[in-house]
């Protein structure tokens, strides 16, 4: 005779429930594991997003050939943002803003709408700009980023143009193209929210607003659901942006 068949009945019954309910916590702890878990990375993403990194999409050809549209980027928001202390430094390394960095920013004369253009002048600077060539300081400054096409050989020269304290004189690589400091004036230092860091994925699309209506929005996830094997531009998929 086996030791189950031997067992009393109510012995055999209270076995079961104490089993029972030992699953039951288990369930619980199992489901505030997964709780937590999720809750931790929900608060991870909103802190790169917030502090560290955000995506953008480039809706127009004005940094052209460096930036297509349609190429989707990661910004690295800390690398020029103030610290108050030394252990900021060492967790993201940081460091003042260059000549040559291609940054997002928030438009001077609309700061909700961002934009991204090349730093060519740091505060101090003087900027001209004579047939399409650019000069610093009076020194011709060699763009190999820029195409010979991409510069207005007959725009009327953009005079000498001293960049003021806590100022930056951003321009386009598509010269012809880009609505920049030439017109609307040099970006403040608080409206920089950061570097273009890399390109994560580029897709093959035509320019669009980037406040476009949900409807819309739909449509072009749709297509590029759809397209994606096609026109994804895979050569350009996480090139670092120089």
């Amino acid at each position: 005779m086996s030791e189950a068949e031997t067992m009393p009945a109510g012995e055999s019954r209270a076995g079961a429930g104490r089993a029972g309910s030992r699953a039951v916590p288990e369930r619980k702890a199992l489901l505030r594991d997964y709780v937590e878990t999720i809750l931790i990375c929900v608060i991870f993403v909103v802190f790169s997003r917030a502090f560290v990194f955000q995506q953008s999409k480039i809706p127009s050809g004005s940094m052209m050939d460096t930036l297509l549209v349609g190429d989707y980027i990661m910004v690295n928001r800390f690398i020029h943002a103030p610290t108050s202390f030394e252990w900021e430094k060492a967790i993201l390394p940081q460091r003042p803003i260059r000549r040559g960095d291609v940054v997002v920013f928030k438009w001077p004369p609309q700061p909700e709408t961002d934009y991204i253009k090349r730093v060519v002048g740091l505060p101090g600077d003087t900027v001209e700009l004579r047939h399409g060539t650019l000069f610093v300081n009076g020194e011709r400054v060699d763009e190999p980023y820029v195409k010979n096409e991409y510069r207005r050989l007959d725009l009327k020269p953009h005079r000498p143009e001293r960049v003021p304290p806590g100022h930056y004189f951003v321009l386009g690589d598509h010269r012809n193209a880009s609505h920049d400091s030439r017109s609307w004036g040099t970006v403040p230092v608080e409206l920089i929210k950061g570097r273009a860091l890399l390109i994560w994925w580029s897709y093959e699309e035509e320019a669009s607003d980037p406040y476009m209506r949900l409807p819309d929005r739909m449509k072009s996830w749709g297509d590029k659901v759809v397209h994606f094997f096609t026109r994804t531009r895979w050569s350009r998929c996480f090139d670092l942006i120089r």
